[in-house]
């Protein structure tokens, strides 16, 4: 049996592809940006002295970490509407990306922070600095530039599983590859198509983290530490 590839019949498409594209870079930015803030601050919560509130941090961790990602979206988007809160698609898919990359995140830092030698904490507290300049100059700093290239691969990895988003009918990638097939009956050239896409944006992000890396990291690239 020969097939015979066809690419010339998904030309018109090109608009979609890149909308959808672009909403799944849309989608990552801002799940990363929030997903960060409540990695950090779960981090530190984790790691805190109020036993209820390392015990909360800790279940949420756990629950996205051992249950499927689609399970989640679902969660989300069919639950919370049962219960009579029904989120817009493109909310649904964000909230569900930041609530799944923020426990991952918490996670990567907690492990950089427990690389800070007590000893450190220690001689900044006998230098009299406050809680927030050790936290932010002794502890999370340094850790945040050692755990940077985990964090930078969990991103791009959340890029990637925002495919999943698809499901609930977000309009991104593959979604609209969904549509396009459907339409154009080339089902096999319109996800080589995506997967091209996909792989250039990930290479994309991955230069982006790089180059911010070493914008805000001059000590690891002085060091010529790989980012």
């Amino acid at each position: 049996m020969r097939y015979t590839f066809d690419f010339a019949s998904l030309q018109e498409y090109w608009p979609e592809f890149l909308r959808g594209a672009l909403m799944t870079l849309e989608m990552t930015v801002i799940a990363c940006v929030l997903g960060l803030v409540i990695g950090v601050f779960c981090a530190i919560g984790r790691r805190g002295k109020r036993k209820w509130l390392a015990t909360l941090c800790g279940a949420y961790v756990e629950i996205v970490r051992n249950t499927p990602y689609l399970i989640q979206i679902f969660f989300i988007f069919f639950g919370l509407a049962s219960a009579g809160l029904k989120l817009p698609i493109f909310a649904a898919a964000v909230l569900t990306m930041v609530f799944n990359v923020g426990a991952y995140t918490a996670e990567i830092v907690r492990a950089g922070m427990d690389t800070i030698h007590p000893g450190q904490i220690e001689a900044a507290e006998a230098l009299g600095l406050s809680t927030p300049q050790i936290y932010w100059d002794v502890i999370l700093r340094p850790s945040l530039e050692r755990v940077y290239p985990s964090l930078s691969g969990q991103f791009v990895l959340m890029m990637l599983s925002s495919s999943v988003t698809s499901q609930i009918s977000a309009e991104e990638l593959t979604g609209v590859a969904n549509s396009v097939q459907s339409e154009s009956f080339r089902s096999f050239e319109t996800f080589i198509v995506v997967a091209v896409l996909y792989f250039a944006m990930a290479m994309l992000l991955k230069l982006a983290f790089h180059l911010f890396g070493q914008a805000i990291f001059p000590r690891r690239r002085r060091l010529g530490t790989p980012l």
